[in-house]
């Protein structure tokens, strides 16, 4: 006779609905709605929620504004207990005016590379 063990759900980062606390067409809604509509679209959604909501939505690359964004119409202790120091970056971030992130971009003058090779011995 054994014990019971509750079973673990196996979760992955490729994982779309990993600890959303919205429902898919509501991510769908905020993804799509242009930047100025966002306050009004989270309006109802309660302050906690939201919070998590940002922290969730930051974490992925294509959503990544979006999460600053709505982070912004959170307080700080909010963010904080949604994300940790993750909500308390996204916090300092959402404060300030938004920048895409530059990763995987040139921002010096660096010479181009090309897979054909040179012409010194043409």
């Amino acid at each position: 006779m054994g014990v019971a063990m509750p079973q673990a759900r196996s979760f992955s980062f490729d994982d779309p609905i990993l600890d959303c606390p919205v429902p898919p067409e509501t991510v769908g809604r905020l993804a799509r709605a242009e930047p100025g509509a966002l306050p009004d679209l989270v309006d109802g959604i309660p302050e906690a929620t939201r919070a998590r909501l940002a922290v969730w939505l930051y974490g992925r690359s294509h959503t990544h504004e979006v999460g600053v964004r709505i982070a912004a119409t959170c307080d700080g202790s909010s963010l904080r207990r949604a994300g940790g120091l993750i909500g308390n970056a996204l916090y300092d971030l959402s404060r300030r005016p938004y920048a895409a992130p530059t990763h995987g971009t040139r921002t010096n003058g660096s010479a181009r590379i090309s897979l054909g090779g040179s012409n010194r011995f043409a």
